[in-house]
C-alpha cells in the first residue's frame, strides 16, 4: 500500500499498480463473502461490469475459501436496446468475466431487451427486496456517476431501486474511452439503472477506480462537496452509509465500504 488516509467516513488506500489494486480489493471482499457465509446461509452481491473491473475478478475467482453455490449474484446496470448477444451488454460482460466461470447459488440478469422496460424495472426491483444486498463492487465514471446515476438523473433519495435513464453525453464518450464501442454513435443512450440507495443499502461495498482519465471524479468523491454533481461523493456519507473506504494505486483506485469499517476505492494518481 502506498498511502493511506481516512476522509469523512470513507477510508483510502493507494496502490502501485492495477494488479496490486484488484489483488486487495478482491481480499478484502473475499474475506467479506466468507465471513458473512459463517453467519448466514446466501450471500447477496451486486457487482459493476466495465474494463475497470477486470484485474478486482481474475483475483476474486483465484480467491481461495468462498463456498460460491451460497452466493447470489446480480448486477447494477444494463443498456437498453443492444442486441441480446452484443459483447458490450453488462450481463454478457460478467458472464464471461465472472458469472460463467463459477458456480453461483444463482445470477439475477437485467433485461435490457425487455418490451417493458418500467415492467422490468419492476421485476428486478422485486428480486432486490427478495435477496438483501449484502455486498456491492463498484466503480466511478469519469463523471462521477455510480451505476448508471450520471449527475442529471441522481438522487441520494431516490424513492425507487431501479430506473430507466438516459446517459449523459460524458457517460456516453467513456464507454469509447474504454475500448468498448468504435464511435459515440454506437453508444446506446438509455439503460436501467440501480438506484443510488438501492447501492448504499449494501453493508459492504467496495469501488474499484482505475485509470487517469477519472482522476477528477475520484479527487472530487473524496475532496469535494458530497452532492449529486458527482455521485460518488455519496460514499463519504456515514448516515446514507454504514461504512465505506478508498484504496488507491499509482494505476488504479478501489473504495471499500463495509459495516464495521468505511473502505472505499483504488485509483489512479
Amino acid at each position: 500500500m502506498d498511502m493511506f488516509l481516512k476522509q469523512d467516513e470513507l477510508a483510502v488506500e493507494q496502490y502501485a499498480s492495477r494488479k496490486a489494486m484488484g489483488e486487495a480489493a478482491a481480499k478484502e471482499v473475499a474475506a467479506k463473502i466468507a465471513g458473512l457465509q459463517r453467519e448466514k446461509e446466501s450471500v447477496n452481491i451486486i457487482f459493476a461490469a466495465a474494463p475497470s473491473q477486470n484485474e478486482f475478478l481474475e483475483a476474486l475467482i483465484a480467491a481461495p475459501g468462498i463456498d460460491w453455490r451460497r452466493v447470489n449474484g446480480f448486477h447494477m446496470d444494463e443498456y437498453i436496446g443492444l442486441a441480446a448477444d452484443a459483447p458490450q451488454g453488462f450481463g454478457n460482460f460478467l458472464r464471461g468475466r465472472l458469472f460463467g466461470r463459477l458456480p453461483f447459488g444463482q445470477v439475477f440478469y437485467l433485461d435490457g431487451q425487455a418490451a417493458d422496460p418500467q415492467a422490468e424495472c419492476a421485476r428486478y426491483s422485486a428480486l432486490l427486496a427478495e435477496y438483501p444486498v449484502d455486498i456491492v463492487c463498484l466503480g466511478i465514471g469519469e463523471n462521477g456517476h455510480i451505476a448508471f446515476n450520471d449527475p442529471h438523473v441522481a438522487r441520494f433519495d431516490d424513492p425507487v431501486r431501479v430506473k430507466v435513464v438516459d446517459l449523459d453525453d460524458k457517460c456516453r464518450r467513456q464507454q469509447v474511452h474504454d475500448g468498448c464501442f468504435a464511435s459515440l454513435g454506437q453508444v446506446p443512450t438509455h439503460a436501467l439503472t440501480l438506484t443510488i440507495p438501492a447501492l448504499t443499502a449494501a453493508p459492504g461495498m467496495y469501488c474499484i477506480v482505475p485509470a487517469q482519465t477519472k482522476a477528477r471524479a475520484v479527487h472530487d468523491t473524496v475532496y469535494g462537496e458530497i452532492t449529486t454533481a458527482c455521485p460518488a461523493s455519496i460514499l463519504r456519507s456515514f448516515t446514507s452509509i454504514p461504512t465505506a473506504g478508498l484504496c488507491c494505486s499509482s494505476t488504479g483506485s478501489v473504495l471499500r465500504r463495509a459495516a464495521c469499517l468505511p473502505r472505499a476505492v483504488c485509483c489512479d494518481r
